[in-house]
């Protein structure tokens, strides 16, 4: 009766020695990839300029100035810059409403309240901004049918 109950426990030490085994196997190997990983690895304290020089890239969207970006629309030719300049002509508050409205996509409603000013007046000031920036840029935008 006391034979089934040794056998039992024999079973649970082989493999509890079973698991020691395999755990101490994981931590050798966790250990070995741990130490062959800091032995490439360098930091950047380290790096020569020459090396340090070959990790940087740089964006060059706007690097050359005499390229400037245009768009051609109905003939005319207007540049991001011509664009700007349209909406710096325009009185603060009226920008103010362009800009909340389109760049930081914000509700009429929610310009109203930011700005303490009905909803119609909000929506007034963004389609007379609309003439006005159609008037600037009819004036003073390039011709493109000449091209």
């Amino acid at each position: 009766m006391n034979e089934p109950n040794r056998t039992q426990w024999q079973i649970r030490c082989a493999f509890n020695g079973f698991c020691k085994q395999a755990l101490k196997r994981k931590a050798m190997n966790a250990h070995r990839d741990t130490k062959r990983q800091q032995s490439r690895e360098v930091t950047f304290s380290d790096l020569s300029p020459l090396e340090e020089s070959q990790l940087v890239t740089y964006d060059r969207y706007f690097a050359d100035d005499e390229a400037e970006q245009s768009f051609i629309i109905a003939g005319k030719e207007i540049t991001a810059k011509l664009l700007a300049e349209a909406l710096r002509s325009l009185p603060e508050e009226k920008r103010e409403t362009i800009l909340l409205y389109y760049f930081f996509d914000m509700s009429e409603t929610e310009i109203s309240r930011l700005c303490n000013i009905p909803r119609t007046t909000v929506k007034y000031r963004r389609n007379s901004s609309f003439e006005l920036l159609k008037r600037y840029l009819e004036e003073r935008a390039y011709d493109c049918t000449d091209w």
